[in-house]
């Protein structure tokens, strides 16, 4: 660990209203490190990581993230209970309160971009109350050379004052946590949690706003990674769904484990300059780059540690999202600069828990776009209380929580994309087969990993009746033969050994897919509504 001093470079916040006891800016990793243990906040691990507390919350609040509604918002947000209108004058409120509160701590600011690709840079401002809070936005954002710095002007700003609590009655929140985007005065302003993720999310909701509205670029919730042909491949999926695991692949270089953008000149770049991945379970055997990345300069949340600094993955006393956030190059096999380009294929990512699903399908153009809006995976018993059979959950776009516009905007550019592009768009299931949860198994990772790779190969072939079957209930074309694969694996309802129980849980899915599908039909066009599934149970 380096033991100098801090560093006395520091900057001026007037502009902010922010004086500050002391303004510590472009700390290194190492000297927030040491400054966090020294105040109390956190531990050093035995790998060298430095480990903390998030606090009260340890995931997103979903339910207190608002959007100001003003005239850059009022007519293209899609509001609802996703992007909750907050008023302007509540805003500048709250905002004066935030920056008295903040105006007798020591503050801790970095200068920092979003977006790879130099045409779509954005310069960042983060502004933390905590140390640790200030390393994660190193971790996470790309870090501008020493030259870069001169003359920095800060397009967006995030202030984050976790230890700010809101009055709602006098405030307009919900609660005494807030993460709110301003468009008209370019500010995220978050208060009341320590979970750092609002701080990535942050930027990446308003990226979602800014780069379709205004830059003509798709933004997307996905890994990426490129191939040694130069073909790049894109893995959408939520939580649990195996998005991470999939894009770290030792015969690919990874672009980005989370945020990315796909332009008009059909690259793709990568928002990010780190990876914020979930540590649950985590072993050396199952991902071995995540785990060697958790070194010097990672921040490990809320994860239990002995006495001898040595992390317990498998303890979720503290929470079930655990996490880790690291600089992209404690990776080894990466894409510099974190750019790729000629998308050629595309993977929708579900956990069906059900287990009808087939493990990999070829999506036509019409298909991709209304599984995309769909956005489908499924919560299984034993996850939340109350779950005691297979739950399907529904997150628009893989992502709806951070998407400000609806979600048809950007299932439409994303399938102009894939037109023009001549992309090959895939359905995999990592979920379960031979019968849904608690009856069924886990698809083998070594299966789903053949069948990538075939994809990605070429080796499904084309699309024609001798090679795909056309699955009954879902529509969606399944490869009757894969490398490496078990043929009988390939057909979910061959796996069952029960066509009835198939067949009526299969129908018991699609019958949710149309219901969830009803709040978009008055914006979807024609060809999308056609891509869900046809068939209606009896």
């Amino acid at each position: 660990m380096n033991s100098s001093t801090p560093s006395t470079k520091s900057i001026s916040l007037k502009e902010y209203g922010l004086e500050g006891k002391k303004v510590h800016y472009q700390l290194s990793p190492s000297e927030l490190h040491k400054i966090t243990v020294q105040k109390g906040m956190g531990v050093t691990a035995a790998t060298g990581a430095l480990a903390v507390n998030t606090g009260e919350f340890t995931g997103r609040s979903p339910m207190d993230r608002f959007i100001v509604k003003d005239q850059i918002t009022t007519d293209k947000v899609w509001w609802g209970n996703v992007n909750i209108p907050f008023e302007s004058e509540q805003f500048d409120a709250l905002y004066d309160k935030v920056i008295t509160y903040l105006n007798d701590k020591d503050l801790y600011v970095r200068d920092c971009f979003a977006c790879a690709d130099d045409s779509y840079k954005m310069n960042i401002r983060v502004i933390n109350e905590y140390p640790w809070s200030n390393m994660f936005a190193y971790n996470m954002f790309i870090r501008p050379a020493e030259e870069e710095l001169q003359d920095f002007d800060p397009e967006w700003t995030v202030v984050n004052a976790p230890g700010f609590m809101a009055n709602a009655e006098e405030d307009g929140t919900r609660q005494h946590n807030f993460a709110i985007l301003n468009f008209t005065r370019k500010i995220a302003l978050i208060g009341g949690t320590g979970y750092t993720g609002e701080i990535k999310k942050g930027i990446f909701s308003a990226l979602n706003f800014i780069l379709p509205v205004y830059k003509n670029c798709l933004p997307m919730h996905c890994s990426a990674n490129v191939g040694e042909e130069g073909d790049t491949a894109i893995f959408f999926g939520l939580s649990g769904t195996g998005k991470t695991t999939l894009s770290a692949d030792p015969y690919r270089k990874l672009i980005g484990d989370d945020e990315h953008g796909w332009t008009k000149d059909n690259t793709v770049f990568n928002f990010e300059g780190g990876c914020y991945a979930k540590v649950i379970n985590l072993s050396q055997e199952s991902e071995p780059e995540i785990y060697g990345a958790i070194k010097e300069g990672a921040l490990l949340e809320n994860v239990v540690l002995d006495s001898n600094g040595v992390v317990d993955f498998s303890d979720t006393s503290i929470t079930q999202n655990t996490r880790v956030s690291y600089p992209i190059y404690n990776i080894d096999n990466i894409q510099v600069p974190s750019v790729g380009k000629n998308p050629k294929n595309i993977f929708f990512l579900t956990a069906d828990a059900f287990g009808v699903l087939p493990p990999i399908s070829k999506l036509t153009p019409s298909q991709a776009a209304y599984h995309f809006i769909s956005g489908y995976t499924a919560k299984v018993a034993g996850t939340e209380a109350g779950v005691v059979e297979p739950v399907p959950s529904f997150s628009a776009c893989f992502g709806a929580p951070f998407m400000p516009l609806h979600p048809t905007v950007y299932a439409e550019m994303l399938s102009k994309k894939m037109l023009e592009a001549g992309v090959n768009v895939w359905l995999v299931n990592t979920g379960w087969t031979g019968g849904p949860y608690g009856v069924g198994t886990r698809m083998k990772l070594k299966y789903t990993r053949a069948m990538i790779h075939a994809a990605l190969s070429g080796e499904l072939g084309l699309y024609t009746y001798d090679t795909y079957h056309i699955h009954s209930v879902f529509g969606v074309a399944q490869p009757r033969e894969c490398p490496g694969v078990p043929t009988s694996v390939l057909s979910p309802r061959a796996t069952w050994n029960n066509d009835e129980a198939y067949y009526k849980t299969a129908f018991k899915l699609t019958n949710a897919f149309r219901e969830n599908f009803k709040k978009f039909e008055s914006y979807a066009n024609e060809e999308i509504r056609r891509g869900g599934p046809q068939r209606y149970a009896f």
